[in-house]
């Protein structure tokens, strides 16, 4: 008689928790279902995109999962993404953060487009080109490893392929592609106008923060614009047409 009561004492808790532990199930799949999702930090991948990836797979429209799922998580198999993070703003409102790696230029190899990083190490092999990252050229090198450094003779020249991207992004210039000799001249490529910098890293940003000035007028012209030396007087430039 204790024992069957016992019995009956023990079905009635196991309901009971089952009851709370569905009842809160239900309370957090129908409270935390998002509706709601802005996207911050990616350039190589639209919201959209960033949504199919994250939002993927069973709760992934759950926002209580999501961010648990997603805390500063490190993302493996997506080009170009370092960390993504979750957070919620609201129980049916999200932020996804992208932490994009840092990309300083590629290289086309074999068909393939290798991004590196400030360092030389290749991030990336892709078929597909992004925009705003400009071409390195002049760099000779017979083999390469996906986060290993390119193998070129002098691995300073990142060194200086940082510090012109660093530059053209501070006066706002896209370059589509940077070409350095193995002498140390630089040229950098604006569509069809080149812009011969020589070799003086001295006079480097002087001659660039000239440029926002200087390549309007030059739009619709193909030719070089050889500023090998720099004029403080701000004498003028002669452009050489092709």
């Amino acid at each position: 008689m204790r024992r069957g009561r016992v019995i009956k004492i023990a079905i009635l808790v196991i309901v009971l928790v089952m009851a709370v532990v569905l009842g809160a199930g239900y309370y957090i799949v129908n409270t935390y279902t998002v509706s709601t999702v802005y996207v911050d930090g990616n350039v190589h991948y639209t919201d959209d995109e960033i949504k199919a990836i994250v939002m993927d797979g069973p709760l992934g429209n759950n926002s209580l999962y999501l961010s648990i799922k997603y805390e500063n998580r490190g993302i493996e198999g997506i080009p170009f993404v370092d960390v993504m993070d979750v957070s919620i703003l609201a129980p049916d409102t999200v932020r996804i953060t992208v932490y994009e790696k840092v990309l300083t230029g590629y290289v086309k190899y074999l068909g393939s487009y290798l991004y590196f990083d400030k360092d030389g190490y290749v991030v990336e092999s892709s078929s597909v080109k992004t925009a705003g990252v400009p071409q390195i050229t002049g760099l000779v090198f017979d083999h390469m490893a996906v986060g290993e450094a390119l193998p070129v003779d002098n691995p300073e020249v990142f060194g200086s392929i940082l510090n012109i991207t660093k530059l053209l992004e501070k006066y706002d210039l896209e370059a589509e592609k940077i070409y350095f000799q193995h002498s140390g001249e630089v040229t950098v490529f604006f569509g069809d106008v080149k812009v011969a910098l020589g070799n003086d890293s001295a006079t480097l940003e002087d001659k660039l923060m000239l440029l926002p000035q200087l390549l309007p007028n030059l739009e619709g012209k193909s030719g070089t614009l050889q500023m090998e030396t720099y004029k403080e007087s701000g004498g003028r430039y002669t452009f050489q047409p092709e």
